[in-house]
């Protein structure tokens, strides 16, 4: 667990960018412009072929792409634990923006992402989402939550759900919500706790898109069997997949 000597004071949110850095200044140029371009990509490629995979086999190109650009360097472990293909849900920790371009670019195949309903407000936006057929979540309604989720299986895609909902602010593990417990133990899916690191040291909550060279890790732990598993065990599952991504969190 993250403890105090990891919180980002607002002094070192300021200076976490080193202002001499050329490849920092010029991140959220970078940024910017390769997800416009991606989504108008990604868009045109689904309306035009009707082929979801092709959209998401270019979206996880440029997403790897970008890291390049930015300097990030991802290093992946464990990918051997999912080599069977799933389908999965897999549940990160949430530090960054910089965990999605990773869980994109390095998870195997088409994984579909468990997104705030609010970003479908904006057209392009939604365009883009609906193109790769990312789930649509209401934070504040977990019945809703759960029927959106349920919705994917008839995809037998792997879907990725972040348990704290949103991005720490100090780097500790937030509170796990319930749904993705709740959604694999309905749907029989093994649940696999990923650890995202170092992304907030390159790239923390509230840095504008500015992002610091450096090295990114994913850690995949072993997939945890749900079948036999019913609506009651939901929280000893979330206390599992909580303490396997303790064992690799630095809060960074």
């Amino acid at each position: 667990m993250a403890d105090s000597s990891h919180t980002m004071t607002a002094g070192a949110l300021r200076g976490f960018a080193d202002a001499g850095s050329f490849r920092a200044q010029l991140s959220p140029l970078l940024f910017r412009g390769m997800m416009v371009s991606m989504a108008a990509a990604c868009v045109t490629l689904h309306r035009v072929t009707g082929n979801q995979q092709m959209a998401w086999r270019f979206a996880k190109a440029r997403a790897r792409d970008l890291e390049r650009l930015l300097g990030v360097h991802v290093t992946v472990t464990g990918l051997e634990h999912v080599a069977g293909g799933g389908p999965f849900v897999y549940a990160p920790n949430h530090q960054s923006h910089l965990d999605i371009l990773a869980l994109l670019a390095h998870l195997p195949g088409a994984t579909r992402f468990a997104a705030k309903r609010s970003l479908w407000k904006h057209r392009v936006v939604a365009a883009v989402l609906d193109a790769l057929g990312m789930v649509p979540i209401e934070r504040d309604d977990p019945a809703q939550a759960i029927a959106a989720l349920n919705a994917v299986e008839a995809c037998a895609q792997s879907l990725v759900v972040f348990p704290e909902g949103t991005r720490s602010c100090d780097g500790r593990l937030g509170e796990f919500k319930k749904g993705a417990f709740v959604l694999a133990i309905r749907l029989g899916l093994p649940v696999v706790p990923v650890a995202c690191i170092g992304t907030r040291r390159l790239m923390p909550k509230g840095s504008r898109l500015v992002v610091v060279p450096g090295d990114v890790q994913l850690v995949i732990e072993q997939p945890i069997p749900t079948a036999g598993l019913g609506f009651d065990d939901r929280e000893r599952l979330g206390a599992r997949v909580r303490a396997a991504i303790e064992r690799h969190h630095t809060g960074w």
